[in-house]
């Protein structure tokens, strides 16, 4: 799968996050890397053969506080991370394009989980109990 035809996804998938939601998502950039790089692996304790599908970063916006975005505020961003989800996308039993589209769309949820200040467990909690979906 191009590049392009990756970003035309990933743009689409993050269009389509319920506008309940959207309408609270402020200042996130959505970014698109071909893979999780050496700073990022020490930083989230990454052993060999792991990886990241998508990484949050920023202030989530259970702890922004009064004076968040008062002056220049750099966005959050949220990356997604081309190669390992194209690689979890092989995987699936489904045609390899909307696998793609799955992927992206469940790590852009997860991700925008933890925007709302869900820790990496609570995220899990909802991805295991399916209440983290979106109709598609």
């Amino acid at each position: 799968m191009s590049e392009q035809e990756f970003e035309q996804i990933a743009v689409a998938e993050w269009n389509r996050i319920p506008e309940r939601f959207k309408r609270n998502v402020e200042n996130v950039a959505l970014l698109i890397e071909d893979d999780v790089d050496e700073e990022i692996r020490t930083l989230e304790g990454l052993e060999q053969g792991e990886t990241l599908l998508g990484l949050y970063r920023g202030i989530p916006l259970t702890e922004r506080g009064s004076e968040y975005g008062v002056g220049m505020t750099l966005p959050d961003t949220i990356t997604l991370y081309r190669l390992p989800i194209l690689e979890e996308a092989e995987e699936m039993d489904r045609a390899f394009r909307d696998a793609v589209r799955i992927v992206v769309r469940e790590t852009i949820w997860h991700e925008v989980g933890h925007y709302f200040g869900l820790p990496e467990q609570g995220v899990h909690e909802r991805e295991e109990e399916g209440t983290n979906q979106f109709n598609p």
